[in-house]
């Protein structure tokens, strides 16, 4: 079994309400969970109006997949113009 966990830290310019910025965060996180099937959701600065901190983890049998999986969330991330991608970091969980 492979895991690979992203925090992925987000600004949303164009909030100017935790309601708006909630909007813009829940619509990422619900599309990158329909796209890919990964679990995702807003792990950091609930209470700021500008600023979401992501978390999403990939599960899988190969290397391979898990990678390829997690570069088209990062990409998915990327391409949306509503927020501006702050840091990306990724890490790997190993059973024990």
């Amino acid at each position: 079994m492979h895991v690979l966990v992203a925090s992925i830290e987000l600004h949303v310019p164009a909030a100017r309400s935790l309601k708006a910025k909630r909007s813009v965060v829940l619509s990422l996180v619900r599309l990158i969970d329909q796209i890919h099937g990964v679990a995702c959701a807003e792990v950091d600065h609930q209470n700021l109006w500008q600023r979401s901190a992501l978390g999403v983890s990939v599960v899988g049998g190969t290397v391979g997949q898990v990678t390829n999986v997690m570069d088209a969330v990062e990409r998915l991330v990327w391409s949306r113009t509503e927020v501006e991608v702050l840091d990306i970091h990724r890490s790997w969980w190993e059973d024990e």
